[in-house]
């Protein structure tokens, strides 16, 4: 694979939209290494509510992106991304890499993400649908202009 062939895909969306379902369906299709910092922390025995540890492991996954990316090799990054800073960080250094950048946005209603983390069964998921409401005030979500900055994007 050469290096204009592979990307770097951003999974953008809050806890229940979707994300790692996503992510491996295009890992599979793209083919792509994904970064899952939840799966991680899981596999490790840390709890998923970790900010500072889930902070520095976002980072160091970022790092292993960044070398995947360097060597040809496709990247998914699914970290939810909520902040436009965050997504336009990695806009810009894909950028500067020469690589393509996805952008797949899931935007599902917050009673329905409470619907699907009530029925999921992950640490803290009850937690999360008390949470949901406060998290969605807090996402910045991607509008058109931004959208359209990516080599590619989706919306569902």
């Amino acid at each position: 694979m050469s290096q204009v062939d592979n990307k770097l895909i951003v999974i953008c969306g809050l806890p229940g939209s979707g994300k790692t379902t996503l992510a491996k369906r295009l890992a599979e299709e793209t083919p792509a290494v994904r970064l899952c910092p939840d799966e991680w922390m899981q596999d490790l025995g840390v709890t998923l509510w970790d900010e500072t540890f889930r902070d520095k492991l976002e980072v160091r996954l970022w790092k292993l992106g960044y070398e995947l990316l360097k060597l040809g090799q496709s990247v998914i990054l699914e970290y939810g991304f909520w902040a436009k800073s965050e997504r336009d960080e990695k806009l810009h250094t894909a950028r500067l890499l020469g690589v393509g950048v996805e952008l797949h946005y899931l935007d599902v209603p917050t009673d329905e993400l409470q619907t699907r983390l009530g029925r999921r069964g992950m640490e803290g998921d009850d937690v999360l649908v008390e949470k949901v409401e406060e998290y969605s005030q807090r996402f910045e979500r991607p509008n058109e202009a931004e959208l359209k900055q990516y080599d590619n994007y989706s919306r569902s």
